[in-house]
């Protein structure tokens, strides 16, 4: 019975400091300050796990149409994207460096991540990343989807397949 009281105080006791430490102010929000690993690990581990949970409900579409590619590649550009997470033959811009955490490395997620994770998070986006959610902005599913087809051929596009799809990028919404 002593081992379950102390159990329980102790758990008190790390509630309590958490909350002094999060809610006292103690914990910066500044992005120029590293996360200390606990934080960083938690973070990543919930945000993996809702990104999985939340992808269920998506029915997966076909991302293997190299017109859907290559839509998604124009999209890609024309949304923006590029600014963070840079594309074949392009850097990101230079404001992407200041985001904590930094964007997604897209060619690591193509393959970690099933095509309806990466719409789920297209569409919707992840809270205190930067990565806003697409839907919000208007942008319908096959949009999405285009853009989901790309970054999950992304490991495979070559720079010059990048700049021939971009020549004359789409308008966002067309």
């Amino acid at each position: 019975m002593r081992l379950l009281a102390a159990i329980g105080f102790l758990a008190v006791v790390a509630i309590v400091g958490a909350g002094i430490y999060f809610l006292g102010g103690y914990y910066s929000v500044a992005t120029t300050w590293e996360d200390p690993a606990i934080v960083k690990l938690a973070l990543v581990q919930v945000r993996s796990a809702s990104v999985r949970a939340q992808a269920k409900a998506v029915a997966s579409q076909a991302a293997d149409d190299p017109a859907l590619v290559q839509r998604g590649a124009q999209a890609f550009l024309a949304r923006g994207c590029v600014n963070c997470h840079g594309a074949p033959g392009v850097g990101w811009a230079k404001f992407a460096e200041g985001l904590n955490p930094g964007p997604a490395d897209l060619k690591e997620i193509a393959g970690a991540r099933a095509p309806r994770e990466i719409f789920w998070v297209i569409k919707n986006g992840i809270r205190m990343t930067g990565m806003p959610g697409f839907a919000a902005a208007g942008v319908d599913d096959a949009e999405i989807w285009a853009i989901t087809a790309f970054v999950t051929k992304l490991p495979s596009v070559t720079d010059d397949a990048f700049k021939t799809w971009t020549a004359t990028p789409a308008r966002p919404g067309g």
